[in-house]
């Protein structure tokens, strides 16, 4: 069964240029949209469908740099472990710890200035933190992407929880 990156014809890597992933994606489900398959017989509908859905969920996985990342690992048969391991770079974990002070702080403050100055800040941890993963596995070191998609699961997951206290 073709991957991901098969299905649209793109090469297995984590740059990936997203107007061309677009116009691939418009390409494969206007071959397999089930509107086309309207007058088709059950079977013919039932796989249409199956396509139709497949290609979302690819355009989904690869659209999305996180998620693009983590296919990636997959594929190459790395687990994150994202649930069991949570070991991280000594200068990442005092960070962490720096960012859920100032978090406490602002929310015990009710400070609004104060989170949206840190999800501002963490936004851009996590783009210098994809930048990197990036490298990393357009470079080939799986192992050593799994550790910084774990890195940048946390600041996504951390945004969230900033994001949730702000409404």
């Amino acid at each position: 069964m073709q991957n991901h990156f098969e299905l649209f014809q793109l090469p297995q890597q984590f740059t990936l240029d997203q107007e061309r992933l677009e116009r691939a994606y418009h390409e494969v489900q206007g071959r397999v949209h089930p509107d086309k398959f309207a007058h088709a017989g059950d079977a013919e509908k039932r796989v249409a469908m199956q396509w139709a859905t497949r290609a979302n969920e690819a355009y989904q996985t690869l659209k999305k740099p996180l998620q693009r990342a983590t296919y990636l690992c997959e594929l190459q048969g790395v687990d994150l472990q994202a649930e069991s391991n949570t070991s991280m770079p000594p200068a990442f974990l005092m960070q962490q710890m720096e960012w859920r002070e100032a978090f406490d702080d602002a929310r015990h403050a009710d400070d609004m200035t104060a989170l949206l100055a840190l999800e501002a800040e963490l936004r851009s941890a996590l783009k210098a933190q994809l930048g990197k993963v990036g490298a990393t596995l357009d470079g080939g070191d799986f192992t050593a992407a799994a550790q910084q998609i774990r890195a940048c699961m946390f600041l996504e997951k951390f945004m969230a929880d900033i994001a949730a206290l702000e409404e």
